[in-house]
């Protein structure tokens, strides 16, 4: 198959769904994976309308059997092709850990890790097959140290930094790329009613298209990042700034930064 392929999960919406049509704008052959039907046959439409092709179908991402047969579905369109793997689908809960339920909890944890290593792992012999495939999944700017009221959220996004920096290492003898998406806050529906101390403190700032143009090009990076072998992507100022901070400051002055910006007293 001659275009380059793209699976996308959380595709309805938001961010995956600029994603997906931001993809299809350069020619990928997109395929748009969610819960949400409705708005996957909305996204097939608009795909079409741009001239792309789009193929999408009903996934759960807890479901390691349901994405391994997403996967081998789509790809047996491509001839086997996977390009890039986006694990975008994921869930944002704010709150005082002790007074969310469990299952709340264990839902956030099942999506957000479970839902990226279950899509690792269905792609790998797609990527594997696949010369100069990346797998790209979204982190946030709470892997940089764990955010207060977003305890939970954080440390699944700290999972993912892992996961990423590790198969980075693992594959790369297979020519596999991974790389991990740091976007801070973003005006999706996710956020709608999202209130915590660093919301106030910056903001929600970022839109899905400023997330979704951030993942195109670690899916083509350019000439340094390939000489750098960039893995991590920031998305936005307040998100560079931010890293860059806690990579050159002592761990005690993230930890007071990141207290001061969440409002946590002294």
């Amino acid at each position: 198959m001659a275009s380059k392929t793209v699976f996308i999960t959380g595709a309805a919406a938001g961010i995956g769904r600029k994603a997906a049509v931001s993809f299809a704008r350069k020619g990928y052959t997109v395929g748009g994976y969610d819960i949400d039907e409705v708005g996957l046959k909305s996204l097939k439409d608009e795909i079409e309308d741009l001239g792309g092709t789009a193929v999408v179908g009903h996934l759960n991402v807890t479901d390691a059997d349901e994405f391994a047969e997403r996967l081998a579905e789509f790809t047996a369109t491509t001839g086997g092709r996977l390009d890039v793997l986006v694990n975008n689908a994921g869930i944002l809960v704010a709150g005082k850990f002790e007074e969310l339920k469990i299952a709340t909890i264990h839902r956030e944890i099942d999506i957000n890790t479970k839902g990226v290593a279950n899509g690792l792992h269905a792609a790998f012999p797609y990527l594997k097959a696949t010369k100069g495939s990346v797998a790209i999944s979204m982190a946030s700017a709470s892997a940089i140290y764990g955010q207060a009221e977003l305890a939970s959220y954080s440390a699944t996004k700290h999972y993912v930094r892992a996961i990423t920096e590790a198969l980075d290492i693992e594959w790369g003898s297979y020519g596999i790329r991974l790389a991990a998406i740091w976007p801070l806050y973003v005006q999706t529906a996710m956020t709608e009613n999202i209130k915590t101390g660093t919301t106030d403190s910056l903001g929600i700032k970022l839109g899905p298209q400023d997330v979704a143009d951030v993942i195109v090009k670690a899916a083509e990076p350019g000439l340094y990042s390939k000489l750098t072998h960039q893995i991590h992507w920031t998305v936005g100022t307040q998100t560079a700034l931010l890293a860059m901070g806690s990579r050159f400051s002592p761990i005690w002055l993230t930890r007071l930064v990141n207290k001061r910006l969440a409002h946590g007293g002294h």
